[in-house]
């Protein structure tokens, strides 16, 4: 492998590159991505991004058609334990927000359509300030416990937001993010 990264806490070496996976199953019907995919894994691919809600913004979309066809692919290919799976939660129109309750069940939704036992990088895909940072600190790392995320990230917070999370983390001994997805 040429150059390579790692994630705290997320022993895969892969490409420091992830294929973005929002257009499987919209732009890109099932055979299409599995061709992206393939040829992704035959250049060194190996860590690829998805959420929860991709792709409901199209008409006839619920969300989750990116992961299903992902998880498609990691079943036809028989590699999820090659590849590391980034997925995102917090705006599935069934799943929406970051209350506890909201994010176990969205996340057993998840596991479901990538047909998998784990997420190795979930993201809360945007802040929910109706939620206290220390909640969803406590949602997160509960996670991680259970080994079904073997760690997670934040997408979309503000800095202070952001800081406040890594604060109460470190404050209360509890599992912080090991990655950050901002806009730009």
């Amino acid at each position: 492998m040429a150059a390579s990264a790692r994630i705290p806490g997320i022993d895969t070496q892969f490409l420091p590159l992830n294929l973005g996976g929002n257009t499987f199953g919209w732009t890109s019907d099932e055979q299409t991505s599995f061709e992206v995919l393939d040829g992704f894994v035959a250049a060194g691919g190996s860590f690829i991004d998805t959420a929860d809600m991709y792709s409901v913004w199209a008409d006839g979309h619920t969300g989750g058609e990116s992961e299903t066809v992902l998880g498609r692919w990691l079943a036809a290919r028989g590699n999820r334990e090659d590849m590391l799976i980034a997925t995102k939660t917090g705006r599935h129109p069934e799943f929406t927000g970051l209350a506890d309750e909201t994010v176990k069940a969205s996340l057993k939704a998840s596991l479901q359509r990538l047909q998998t036992d784990r997420i190795d990088l979930y993201y809360a895909h945007y802040d929910d300030e109706s939620i206290a940072i220390a909640d969803q600190v406590r949602t997160f790392h509960d996670l991680v416990q259970s080994g079904k995320v073997t760690a997670y990230g934040l997408s979309n917070y503000s800095p202070q937001r952001m800081r406040e999370f890594f604060e109460t983390a470190r404050r209360e001994g509890l599992t912080a993010p090991v990655a950050i997805q901002p806009q730009y």
